[in-house]
């Protein structure tokens, strides 16, 4: 089994920035592709971005595309999300996921995830 456990998330102002932390329990995290999700409040869960096994390739939704970096450390068993330019449309609970497939935009292609971290965006 493979345990993901998100953190970071907080309270912060339109405009300013935060990373996000994705821990994998896992010593075989570099045979997985790292997603991130995120989900507002009466809203489907959607795509942020992934990032590959060996740190890339990345794909980002358009949404966050020049705002948002994914970034992974093989080493640490860990991937990031750094988030700039935060907008109060990029409120909601962040989550990432784990993937060996090639779905990599859709929910149904990860195989784990995570407990999620909550992200508010203060206008």
């Amino acid at each position: 089994q493979v345990q993901l456990v998100e953190s970071g998330g907080e309270l912060v102002q339109a405009g300013g920035s935060l990373r996000l932390s994705c821990a994998v329990s896992r010593r075989t995290f570099s045979s997985y592709n790292m997603g991130w999700f995120r989900q507002a409040p009466g809203k489907e869960r959607e795509f942020v971005g992934v990032i590959g096994r060996s740190g890339g390739p990345t794909l980002y939704a358009n949404s966050v595309k020049g705002r948002f970096t994914i970034s992974r450390d093989n080493a640490k068993n860990t991937v990031y999300l750094q988030m700039n330019s935060l907008k109060s449309e990029d409120t909601a609970i962040y989550y990432c996921a784990a993937t060996s497939g090639v779905r990599w935009m859709s929910t149904g292609g990860y195989d784990y995830w995570g407990q999620g971290t909550q992200v508010t965006v203060s206008s």
